[in-house]
C-alpha cells in the first residue's frame, strides 16, 4: 500500500492546502474594500476636517461604520452558520465594505495632529468619544440586529 492510496478521496473543489487562501473569498474582499474605500475617499473629499477643528467626517464614518457592521454581523448570526453566503456577506460587506469604509488610520493621525498641533482638549476628546461611541454603537447594532433579524426570521419562519 503507498501512503498516496491509504489517503481519503477528496473532491478536487477541495484540494487545496490546509491554510491556503480561498482566493475567490479574497477577491470578494478586494472588491468589498475598494467600494468601501472610494465611499470614504469620497465623503473626505467632500467634507474635509479643518485643521485644529473636531474631524466631523471621520467621526461619522467610523461611528456609522461600527453600528453597520454590528448590524451585519448579528444578522448574519441569527441567520446561519458561517458558511456559503453567509461568508461571502461576511467577508465581501464586512471585511470588505466595512473594512474598507471604517478609517481608523486617519483617526489615528486627527488625534495626533491635534495632540501635537497645540489643541490637545480637541485631540484627546477626539480620541477618546471615537473609541467610546465606536463600541456602544457596534453595541447598539448588535441589539438592534438582534431584535429585527429574530422578528425578520422568526415571522418567515
Amino acid at each position: 500500500m503507498t501512503p498516496s492510496s491509504s489517503r481519503p478521496h477528496t473532491p478536487s473543489s477541495s484540494r487545496r492546502r490546509p491554510g491556503s487562501p480561498d482566493w475567490r473569498w479574497l477577491l470578494l474582499i478586494l472588491l468589498g474594500g475598494t467600494l468601501g474605500t472610494a465611499v470614504r475617499a469620497w465623503l473626505e473629499s467632500t467634507w474635509p476636517a479643518q485643521p485644529g477643528a473636531w474631524p466631523w467626517t471621520t467621526f461619522w464614518i467610523n461611528i456609522g461604520g461600527s453600528l453597520m457592521l454590528g448590524l451585519l454581523l448579528e444578522g448574519l448570526a441569527i441567520s446561519g452558520s458561517d458558511a456559503g453566503w453567509r461568508r461571502g456577506v461576511r467577508l465581501g460587506v464586512g471585511t470588505g465594505v466595512m473594512g474598507g469604509f471604517t478609517t481608523y488610520s486617519t483617526f489615528a493621525v486627527e488625534s495626533v495632529e491635534r495632540l501635537g498641533g497645540g489643541q490637545w482638549l480637541v485631540g484627546a476628546a477626539y480620541a477618546l468619544v471615537s473609541v467610546v461611541f465606536g463600541i456602544l454603537t457596534a453595541v447598539a447594532g448588535l441589539r438592534l440586529g438582534r431584535t429585527v433579524f429574530s422578528r425578520l426570521l422568526g415571522e418567515a419562519a
